[in-house]
């Protein structure tokens, strides 16, 4: 027992924790700050939301390839603690904005495209940084780690939405100092040697990471599962799910903030379940099986319930992605050649950057021609045939886990 426990004793790895945890906490105010100040302050369209949304997360997409590739070649540390004493300056701009009487479309976007930078530039190196400091016990820091996450995010939810309420200053205030935390303690992880001096074509240097991930079947194949995925569910919490709040059940941000705060609450405590029977001998099977079982918490938010069978649905949602997003990110932890595990990892967020995006901007336009509740109606066709798909056609359920 004492030999489990140990790996949590470790400086480099609470120090880690403390930055995921408060950068995390950030970057999620600034997901309903940027959702909500185009939704319910603007008072923007959804195909029009859809739109700058896409325009916000596209660049990222390029971004984070670079950042993959800078990530396994220098020490990843340098880069993160680089990246979080620049991001302080966001929020701070849109608090002189506000303050100004400014806002309005333009700045919400350059805020959103510089946290962008600040996520897709940091996310990949972060991800790097994780297998040194967990050693052997890949699965376990994986799932700690996604937990805290997303236990701060719910934190930085709650203190999002009393946008509304204090007002918009205070919240980025309080962002700006998240992300300056970050920084201190990234400075308090251990320096590591650049894997080499070296510094080839960065076009090639991504061109490798691709190949890499290509080349091994199953990574290939969950990216594909969750790149398709992501457009239609992630895409649907993303963008769907703020206009049903607003529209339907007529709430405000603080409200959409406590319903946000929930799914992360499921996702956290899905992951904490997890943590205890880790680690999995086959995570593919699990990861499948949550493709299908998301159906039903859709139809539960489709159908339009009342509040609180809505808060249990978003609850389920929660733990749904929980599962599916830990366990994606652990197989390629394990599976991933060490020489190109940044690349690769970067590869995964740009799926889901990208798969985001083009959700957004489709979603956008079925929620104004459709309807905003069957908006949601592709995602739950889309999820089933991703399970028989991962069945018959990938290697996925046959995954057994090199650690398990």
């Amino acid at each position: 027992m004492a030999e489990a426990t140990s790996i949590w004793k470790n400086g480099g790895l609470r120090a880690y924790l403390g930055a995921t945890a408060f950068s995390g906490m950030a970057l999620a105010m600034q997901q309903l700050l940027v959702s909500w100040l185009l939704i319910g302050t603007l008072q923007l369209p959804a195909d029009q939301v859809g739109i700058i949304q896409a325009l916000i997360g596209i660049p990222g997409i390029i971004v984070m390839l670079v950042g993959g590739a800078s990530a396994d070649r220098r020490d990843a540390r340098s880069l993160l603690i680089k990246v979080y004493l620049f991001a302080p300056v966001l929020p701070l701009y849109l608090v002189f904005v506000e303050q100004s009487g400014l806002l309005g479309v333009t700045h919400v976007t350059l805020f959103g495209l510089g946290m962008g930078f600040v996520m897709s530039y940091s996310t990949p190196a972060q991800q790097a940084i994780l297998n040194r400091v967990s050693g052997d016990d890949v699965q376990q820091v994986v799932t700690g780690a996604t937990a805290i996450g997303f236990g701060v995010q719910v934190a930085g939810l709650i203190l999002a939405g009393q946008m509304d309420r204090i007002g918009i200053t205070p919240v980025l205030l309080l962002q700006s100092v998240g992300l300056g935390l970050a920084c201190v303690m990234t400075m308090r992880i251990a320096k590591q040697s650049p894997r080499s001096q070296a510094a080839p074509s960065p076009v090639r240097e991504i061109a490798a990471g691709l190949v890499a991930t290509y080349r091994d079947k199953v990574i290939f194949a969950l990216l594909s599962i969750n790149f398709v995925s992501s457009i239609f569910n992630a895409g649907s919490f993303i963008t769907v799910y703020p206009f049903i709040i607003k529209r339907i059940y007529d709430g405000d941000a603080f409200i959409l903030s406590l319903l946000m705060a929930t799914f992360f609450v499921g996702a956290a405590v899905s992951n904490a379940i997890l943590l205890r029977f880790m680690p999995l001998r086959f995570p593919g099977r699990l990861f499948l099986l949550m493709q299908l079982s998301r159906i039903v918490v859709l139809v539960l938010v489709w159908i339009k319930p009342d509040w609180w069978l809505l808060v249990l649905a978003t609850l389920g949602w929660g733990l749904n992605m929980g599962v599916t997003t830990n366990l994606a990110r652990t197989i390629v932890q394990e599976s991933a050649e060490p020489a190109f595990r940044g690349r690769v990892l970067s590869v995964v967020s740009v799926g889901m950057i990208g798969s985001a995006s083009i959700g957004a901007i489709l979603l956008g336009w079925l929620i104004e021609t459709v309807g905003t509740a069957n908006a949601l109606i592709p995602a739950m066709v889309v999820s089933f045939a991703l399970f028989i798909i991962g069945i018959l056609f990938t290697r996925i359920w046959a995954y057994e886990s090199r650690v398990g």
